[in-house]
């Protein structure tokens, strides 16, 4: 039988398709493990050989490998040797000797090597081997006691006799479909202009970094601390919130809703205006007005809305909007809110509403004018059965060029070096010079002068475009 590779043939080394050895490299050079492998003595002849096939192991090719093997069911031994700079030879040897559990990574099934934090995709198993290779380990071919440990290997192996090799196994690749994609749930922050603005981009985020929980009340697609910052609240055309399924006079009469300190009737545990306006005893808008109006720079206009010994204890019934600060920055008021959780879909464009009324009602009565309003959502999520919905709007998402605060970059080429100037308008505040473009970028990267992704990818292109005329002696010219 000869080796036939299903996977990466261009990437593997052939010695002798009739042999029965294959070779693991690792993360050391084939052409390098080819020395070593001759300085060792080892038949490399093509037509007398053992070995079959040679080729490197970084991780990510473990399943790719697997299959090739069960394609192969002549290769008997596999010599794993070569620098193990990633941990691939332990998941190759705990694959045959420890086998596989049952994982999800992303929200894909798939099966993770024990004592190991390699996954593979759910159908391979070492079960499907009839006769697992054997596996041979002479170290890293650096030291003579690993060459002669190689050469004592291949001294020792003896061609298979006439047995009956098991069928060839075409196992295919399963199609990877992940249900979100990897990142931080604890990081995400929105900064954008309107409130639909930031509603959609924050939609996108927990479509595509969510991660699926289970409650009682059903499964969520769930981000923690979300922090959206909306820089020109105000009211949007109805037509453009009626495309979401939104209700601009709804909007409204939930503006004077939360407004209205009357306490809840009988079938409503809890009312948002009451609890601002009457339930702790005080009128909370009232006393933020009278100490923004004694001391616009008051820092304690703070307002609970979450009563811990009923709250805490009681069975439902409890508020998800919790408190809210006020605070004039830059001549602006400013409101942040926190909600304990926060329905996205459905909830969160209509609860900012009624942050935009509480805000404008402090406003008028101080007569400052209004500026952002932060909220931050401890648990925000989409309700599995709104998904469709949720991935639709997700799904508009274009391309967009957004203006980074942290300022602008000017990139030129002068006396020999690559120069970076920094500016915010038109006046330069920093300048970055050297003669590699990585050197300026870990030093851009150390002071966080840039903010925005787009913007950082902007400037890597320009940095390798002008490395690339110093090198060759060209004029340079910012695109």
């Amino acid at each position: 039988m000869e080796f036939i590779p299903l996977y990466f043939p261009d990437k593997l080394h052939m010695v002798n398709p009739r042999g029965y050895v294959g070779v693991v490299t690792l993360w050391s050079r084939i052409s390098w493990v080819l020395d070593r492998f001759a300085a060792a003595g080892v038949d490399l002849d093509p037509r007398t050989s053992p070995v079959a096939v040679m080729g490197n192991l970084y991780g990510n090719g473990l399943k790719h490998l697997l299959r090739n093997l069960l394609y192969n069911p002549q290769i008997r031994y596999l010599v794993v040797c070569g620098r193990n700079r990633s941990g691939s030879r332990e998941d190759l040897i705990n694959f045959f000797t420890r086998g596989v559990e049952d994982y999800e990574t992303l929200g894909i099934r798939c099966r993770r090597v024990v004592g190991t934090n390699r996954t593979v995709d759910h159908l391979l198993g070492p079960e499907l081997f009839h006769r697992p290779p054997e596996i041979l380990c002479p170290g890293d071919l650096t030291t003579p006691d690993s060459l002669a440990a190689l050469a004592g290997i291949f001294a020792r192996l003896r061609p298979p006799s006439g047995e009956r090799l098991p069928e060839r196994i075409a196992l295919a690749l399963p199609p990877v479909q992940v249900s979100r994609y990897p990142g931080n749930p604890r990081a995400h922050v929105i900064v954008r202009d309107t409130p639909l603005q930031a509603w959609r981009e924050l939609l996108f985020r927990l479509v595509r970094f969510g991660h699926l929980v289970h409650l009682k009340k059903g499964d969520r697609q769930e981000l923690q601390n979300v922090k959206v910052v909306v820089e020109k609240p105000g009211i949007e055309r109805a037509e453009e919130l009626a495309r979401y399924g939104f209700d601009l006079e709804r909007f409204r009469a939930y503006q004077r809703d939360i407004l209205d300190p009357a306490p809840p009737p009988g079938d409503t545990s809890y009312r948002y205006g009451h609890r601002i306006g009457a339930y702790f005893g005080v009128d909370g808008l009232a006393e933020v007005v009278r100490r923004l109006q004694e001391d616009a720079r008051d820092r304690h206009c703070y307002i609970s809305l979450w009563d811990t010994r009923r709250d805490l204890t009681a069975t439902g019934g409890r508020p998800c909007l919790v408190s809210l600060f006020f605070r004039v920055f830059e001549e602006r008021l400013t409101l942040t809110a926190t909600f304990r959780t926060h329905n996205a879909v459905d909830a969160w464009l209509e609860n900012f509403y009624g942050l935009m009324a509480i805000q404008n009602f402090v406003a008028r009565q101080t007569g400052l004018e209004t500026g952002a309003i932060t909220v931050f959502s401890h648990s925000i999520s989409v309700d599995v059965q709104e998904y469709q919905r949720a991935k639709m709007v997700a799904a508009e998402k274009k391309f967009e060029l957004l203006f980074d605060p942290h300022g602008t970059f000017r990139v030129t080429v002068e006396d020999g070096e690559i120069v970076v100037y920094h500016l915010y308008g038109d006046m330069v505040i920093n300048e970055y010079r050297g003669k590699k473009a990585e050197r300026l970028q870990h030093e851009l990267a150390r002071d966080l002068a840039l903010s925005d992704i787009g913007h950082a990818l902007y400037l890597g292109r320009q940095l390798a475009r002008a490395e690339m005329a110093l090198a060759r002696g060209e004029p340079f010219e910012e695109e």
